[in-house]
């Protein structure tokens, strides 16, 4: 028996389109790239059925609360929002869904306005979380207030793509840590990513990884896409490209784990399962199974779940392996998953996956 698995890092809204957005370079900016390149061939109803596809292959794997980021950029506007806040509403009886906006950048300096603007309309339009990647921007200390900012005044939760890079000069994470603590504030927060930070002497590592626990921010480790974007291209002692996810359990910091991408130009991998990141905890990050399994149930709750409301659609699940390693080793592929017939009502309903 496990407890109901969480995907605290989804991108839906791409699900998919391996086939169809292929990135050459098989790297982060060929992946935007690609993206951008393709976006009048993606409508919101082509958005709206694959992000549908994989609510319904997340559930069958026992998943009951996805954070799943949509695209908000000046190209796609609102489109991908609408359509993930749409299909978040058209599975709600089976999954609990949260839709953070992903703004485009810039959101400081020359050109930023327009963004703003949008991000102000994404809000209104619906957005569970504010988010966005502030080691884009030409000013990432200023892109990380203005995003704090924004989560603070709409009075959402704040989940950033940051440090997605190998650059050991990336401080996202480390200047939300000091913006949260300098200002007291009260933001539930989020850093996912935070790859650069494994870069880093481990002196350093600690000394950053004590203030995230001191402000409260949970760190996202998405090892499948990061692996699979970062270090191409080199051949002698390729870093592993992740967070120091030792070090910051360590030092006290609530780490859980997600998918990232499912089977798109940033991930032509995945299989909507989150004991899929878990083994790779175990194979790539060294921890032992249980560890990783919390990364992906009560610590990926804690990060992402509803305070108020903790619980997820599922009421428990139930998987064909005789111990945690396992699970995580064969992927469990027989499950029973165990959840609210009706919301709110006693009244369970079982569904098998074989």
């Amino acid at each position: 028996m496990l407890p109901a698995l969480v995907e605290p890092h989804a991108h839906i809204d791409k699900a998919y389109l391996a086939e169809r957005v292929v990135n050459d370079t098989n790297d982060l900016m060929g992946a935007i790239t690609a993206l951008e390149a393709a976006r009048d061939s993606i409508t919101p109803e082509d958005t709206h059925a694959r992000a549908v596809r994989a609510l319904r292959a997340y559930a069958a794997n026992g998943v009951g609360l996805v954070r799943t980021h949509a695209d908000v950029t000046l190209s796609n506007g609102l489109d991908s929002l609408e359509a993930l806040i749409a299909a978040k509403h058209d599975c709600s009886s089976f999954i609990d869904v949260q839709v953070a906006m992903l703004l485009s950048w810039p959101v400081t300096g020359e050109g930023s306005s327009a963004l703003r603007r949008l991000a102000d309309r994404a809000v209104e339009a619906g957005a569970d979380v504010v988010g966005g990647c502030p080691h884009l921007d030409d000013d990432p200390p200023g892109a990380v207030r203005y995003f704090h900012d924004l989560a603070s005044a709409a009075g959402l939760p704040l989940d950033l793509h940051a440090d997605e890079n190998l650059r050991p000069g990336s401080h996202d994470l480390e200047n939300l840590a000091d913006l949260m603590l300098a200002t007291g504030s009260n933001v539930r927060a989020v850093a996912s990513h935070c790859v650069s930070l494994g870069m880093r002497p481990e002196h350093e590592q600690r000394a950053v990884a004590r203030k995230v626990a001191r402000a409260g921010i949970s760190v996202v480790c998405l090892p499948q896409t990061n692996l699979y974007l970062q270090a191409n291209g080199m051949h002698t002692a390729p870093p592993r490209s992740l967070a120091p996810v030792k070090v910051l359990l360590q030092e006290g910091v609530n780490v859980c784990a997600g998918g990232d991408n499912l089977q798109d130009p940033f991930n032509p991998m995945g299989r909507a399962d989150p004991l899929e990141a878990a083994g790779l905890l175990v194979t790539v990050a060294h921890l032992d199974p249980e560890s990783a399994l919390a990364c992906v149930t009560t610590s990926a709750l804690s990060a992402v779940g509803d305070p108020a409301h903790p619980s997820t659609t599922v009421s428990h699940l139930s998987v064909g392996a005789t111990t945690v390693r396992e699970a995580l080793a064969t992927g469990a592929p027989d499950r029973e998953v165990v959840r609210p017939r009706h919301r709110g009502t006693d009244t369970n309903e079982t569904e098998s996956k074989h």
